[in-house]
C-alpha cells in the first residue's frame, strides 16, 4: 500500500495504542474527526506476525494515515522482520511497545519489563532500523518496580538514541509488574511530568511526546506549551472522541477541521459501515467505538442505549444507526 506524504508534524498530538480499542474501525473513526493526529495500532506482536502468519492483523484503511504499527517482542531478528511487514503494508512508523505491564506480555519477555534491559531494547531498535526505511520509534514508561526513574530513564534513552531512534513516547508513570493490574498501572503510580521535561532538555535532539492522564485538549495545549515535542492522549479520546478531537486539526495543527459537529461524523462514517457489513462484518465492531461521541450532550443516553442493545444483534445495519441519531436530532430540536 502506497504512503502518502505529509507536510504536517502528525506526531505533535496522537492517540495512544490500546488494546482491545485501536482497532481499524476506531482509527477509521478517529481519522474522521481529525485528519492530522498520529493514530496508532493495538500492539501486535511480533511472534504473531512472523511464527503465527497473522498478517491480518495489520490490515487499514489508506484513510488511516498517518498510521503507526506498535511491536511487542524482545527479539531483534524477529521484531526486524515483523517491522519489515509493517513497511511493506504501507505503516507511517514502526513503534516498540516498552510500556504495556500485562502479564501477558511479562510472560513473553516484552512490554514494560524490558525497561529493566536497555541494552536489548536498543539492540532491537537498531535491528529495525537497519530494516526499514520508516521511522522507528518507541513508547517507555519511566522505569518499573523499585527503578529509580531519575537514574534509570536517561540511561535508557541515551541507549536508544544511539541506536538510532529519533522520536520517543514516555508514559508518565512507573509500571508495578507485580501487585498492580494493568489498568491499576494507568492510574495508580503518580505522573512525573517534571520528569519528562527534564528529558526533553537533556536530549534535545530527541523528540519526545508525553502520555498519561491527559484528559482534554486543554491539558495537552498546556503540555505543548512546556516544551515537549508532542502529546499523547489514551483513553480520554476514546471515551469522548469528539471532545477530544473535534478541534485538534484547528487548535494544535492550525489546520481547518473536517466536522462541525458529531452528527456530520456519524454520516460521515456511513460508507464504511456499510462495506464493513457487506464483507459480513457486523454493525457492533464499529458502532462500539462511537457510543462516546455525544458524551454529555441531550440524547446521549439515548444513542449508547440504542446502539448496545441493537447492534449486537443479526442483521443490524444503518437503519439503526440513524434511529439511534434522531435520538440526538430530537433532542437539539427541543
Amino acid at each position: 500500500m502506497e504512503r502518502k506524504p505529509h507536510h504536517i508534524v502528525p506526531w505533535r498530538l496522537s492517540v495512544a495504542p490500546m488494546m482491545d480499542w485501536t482497532d481499524r474501525h476506531c482509527r477509521f473513526l478517529h481519522r474522521s474527526i481529525s485528519r492530522r493526529a498520529l493514530l496508532y495500532t493495538e500492539m501486535v506482536t511480533a511472534p504473531a506476525l512472523v511464527r503465527g502468519g497473522a498478517r491480518h492483523l495489520l490490515r487499514f484503511d489508506a484513510f488511516e494515515h498517518p498510521v503507526a504499527l506498535q511491536l511487542g517482542g524482545s527479539d531483534p531478528a524477529e521484531l526486524a522482520e515483523a517491522a519489515k511487514m509493517g513497511e511493506g503494508e504501507g505503516y507511517d512508523e514502526i513503534n516498540l511497545n516498552v510500556g504495556c505491564p500485562s502479564d501477558r506480555v511479562q510472560s513473553g519477555t516484552f512490554g514494560a519489563v524490558l525497561m529493566k534491559t536497555p541494552d536489548l531494547v536498543a539492540e532491537c531498535c537498531a535491528a529495525m532500523i537497519a530494516t526499514v526505511d520508516v521511522p522507528v520509534t518507541v513508547k517507555c514508561r519511566i522505569g518499573v518496580d523499585d527503578q529509580d526513574p531519575v537514574v534509570v530513564l536517561p540511561d535508557f534513552l541515551e541507549k536508544v538514541q544511539a541506536a538510532g531512534v529519533r522520536r520517543v513516547i514516555i508514559h508518565a508513570r512507573k509500571a508495578w509488574l507485580q501487585g498492580l493490574s494493568p489498568k491499576e498501572n494507568r492510574e495508580v503510580p503518580p505522573l512525573d511530568y517534571s520528569l519528562v521535561f527534564a528529558m526533553q532538555a537533556q536530549f534535545p535532539e530527541l523528540h519526545i511526546s508525553i502520555n498519561g492522564g491527559v484528559e482534554s485538549i486543554d491539558k495537552a495545549s498546556e503540555l505543548l506549551d512546556s516544551g515537549v515535542g508532542g502529546v499523547m492522549i489514551g483513553r480520554a479520546a476514546y471515551h469522548s472522541p469528539w471532545d477530544i478531537l473535534g478541534d485538534v486539526d484547528r487548535r494544535v495543527f492550525g489546520g481547518a477541521n473536517p466536522y462541525e459537529e458529531p452528527r456530520e461524523v456519524v454520516l460521515g462514517m456511513i460508507p464504511h459501515i456499510e462495506a464493513h457489513l457487506a464483507e459480513g462484518g457486523r454493525l457492533h465492531s464499529i458502532t462500539r467505538h462511537m457510543m462516546g461521541l455525544f458524551l454529555g450532550r441531550p440524547g446521549a443516553r439515548a444513542w449508547r442505549r440504542i446502539l448496545s442493545e441493537g447492534a449486537t444483534k443479526p442483521g443490524a445495519g444503518i437503519d439503526l444507526l440513524l434511529t439511534a441519531l434522531e435520538e440526538i436530532d430530537q433532542r437539539d430540536a427541543a
